[in-house]
């Protein structure tokens, strides 16, 4: 991207996407799911793997995070995005309120010190780092920080009896669970868990079977008949303390 001044705020720099073995997979899985969750929000944007310019003028400033979600934007905010194709913080208005980071085996040192210090600066509301092996790159396994006067405070990890971690993100108003290795998103408005684009295939081919089934039992029985729990799925439950056992099957 080129202002008119004739700065150059690249796109890309040419390096692959570090761990991109390991990473890829989960990067793609997180920003496909609040990708989906957030499409229909007025001012809403999500990526990642794109650099964020915060400084006008120096190309040489960038960061570019796993993942990044930005909400109540103007049309003019949204328009500079997608027209630049980066995030320049001066055009757009703010920085991300929403940032998380996945840990690999190049990338949590600077997870931990300096980028975590960069957002801080530029005013990113919310710093996640998630780390699916448990603890080897960030020694925990889920972490939310919150900006308050300009430093970022630990927001307090909720832990389950069956190792399961989470927390609730003030910017997103979801919370984010930490299991088996997975991060997972609950949506509290809507009691629904946030299905990856192959979990919600998965389950709406096992929906249609179910109802084809259900029809064909009122059929047989000349009546109505209530679908049983395991027919409506994973997607809509009422767990008493968000019990694991009430997430999403991902076998």
């Amino acid at each position: 991207m080129t202002t008119g001044t004739a700065v150059v705020y690249p796109e890309t720099d040419g390096m692959p996407l570090p761990d991109g073995e390991f990473q890829a997979p989960l990067y793609i899985r997180i920003v496909g799911m609040l990708r989906a969750h957030f499409r229909n929000v007025p001012g809403a944007r999500v990526n990642g793997d794109t650099f964020i310019y915060y400084i006008e003028g120096d190309p040489r400033r960038s960061v570019s995070p796993d993942c990044y979600v930005v909400l109540d934007l103007p049309v003019e905010s949204m328009e500079s995005i997608e027209r630049n194709n980066v995030y320049l913080v001066w055009e757009v208005g703010k920085a991300p309120d929403f940032i998380l980071e996945i840990g690999s085996k190049s990338t949590s040192d600077a997870d931990l010190g300096r980028e975590r210090d960069l957002y801080a600066q530029i005013g990113v509301s919310e710093y996640w780092r998630y780390d699916s092996t448990g603890g080897e790159f960030y020694g925990e396994p889920l972490v939310c920080e919150r900006l308050v006067d300009g430093e970022y405070h630990r927001m307090e990890m909720r832990h389950e009896d069956d190792d399961s971690v989470w927390s609730h993100s003030n910017a997103l108003n979801m919370d984010l669970w930490w299991v088996d290795g997975e991060l997972r998103f609950w949506d509290p408005a809507a009691r629904v868990w946030l299905l990856s684009h192959e979990e919600g295939t998965r389950w709406s081919s096992g929906s249609r079977g179910a109802r084809r089934s259900s029809r064909s039992a009122r059929r047989r029985n000349g009546s109505r008949v209530a679908p049983a729990a395991g027919q409506i799925g994973p997607l809509v439950s009422t767990p008493q303390t968000k019990s694991i056992q009430h997430r999403p099957n991902t076998e």
